[in-house]
């Protein structure tokens, strides 16, 4: 399994960003793909995940109605389209992958494989 995130830059307070994950190596027809996101010194906190084949959202309460997690199978990839965005979504932003079946979850420990970062940046 392999993962690529991709999309981070700097933004002004209320703008948008959209992040891409592309994912390879699995044909699993059970599986989650995870937004997460972390700061110098905190833990790795989840933001948004879907899961595989239904294709719910689950969604971190602070990002509901500003986050929208999407998933296009033909190119392999989970975006995270990001509007509204606030001086406390600065963080380094990777993408997960869960083989489990059912509803995704944002606990890290059911995460398996990691893609590198993408670091955002929202300016006040």
């Amino acid at each position: 399994v392999q993962l690529q995130a991709s999309g981070g830059g700097l933004v002004q307070q209320g703008g948008s960003l959209r992040l891409s994950c592309v994912h390879s190596g699995f044909t699993l027809p059970y599986h989650s793909i995870g937004w997460f996101r972390q700061v110098p010194g905190k833990e790795r906190e989840g933001v948004a995940c879907i899961s595989v084949p239904d294709g719910e959202p689950f969604y971190k309460n602070s990002v509901k109605g500003r986050f929208t997690i999407s998933r296009d199978n033909d190119k392999a990839t989970t975006y995270l389209q990001m509007n509204s965005l606030k001086p406390e979504d600065t963080a380094v932003y990777s993408c997960g992958f869960s083989g489990g079946r059912g509803a995704c979850a944002l606990s890290t420990v059911i995460y398996s494989t990691w893609g590198q970062g993408t670091l955002v940046t929202v300016s006040s």
